[in-house]
């Protein structure tokens, strides 16, 4: 059962990876709108998506749904460091200790 909660954490960071591919999408201008939803960046995004949902079904064979919302939660704590390091997007007091509680209620209930 360990292998499929780090199945579920990687679709997790495979998720918010995606979801900040899509944010960096959309802060670019195309010339088409349709380019706006068909580039390599987006397509590539919801791909990682998809493969995501795949490995959570995975994940979830073995993984009671108490404990997979709880590894879910991880999810918030990877957007907010793939935030930092790739957008530049500030950690502020407030948001450190959001995400800390977070991490403290994920590792107490698991």
């Amino acid at each position: 059962m360990a292998i499929h909660k780090v199945l579920f954490l990687v679709s997790v960071f495979i998720s918010s990876v995606s979801q900040i591919m899509l944010k960096t999408s959309a802060d670019v201008q195309y010339e088409k709108r349709i380019s706006e939803y068909l580039n390599v960046r987006v397509v590539t995004a919801y791909m990682l998506f998809f493969l995501s949902s795949f490995l959570t079904i995975i994940a979830y064979q073995k993984v009671a749904l108490s404990t997979g919302s709880l590894l879910e939660a991880t999810g918030y704590i990877w957007v907010a460091v793939l935030g930092r390091i790739i957008l530049n997007e500030p950690i502020n007091k407030m948001k450190c200790a959001g995400l800390a509680l977070i991490f403290l209620g994920i590792v107490i209930s698991v």
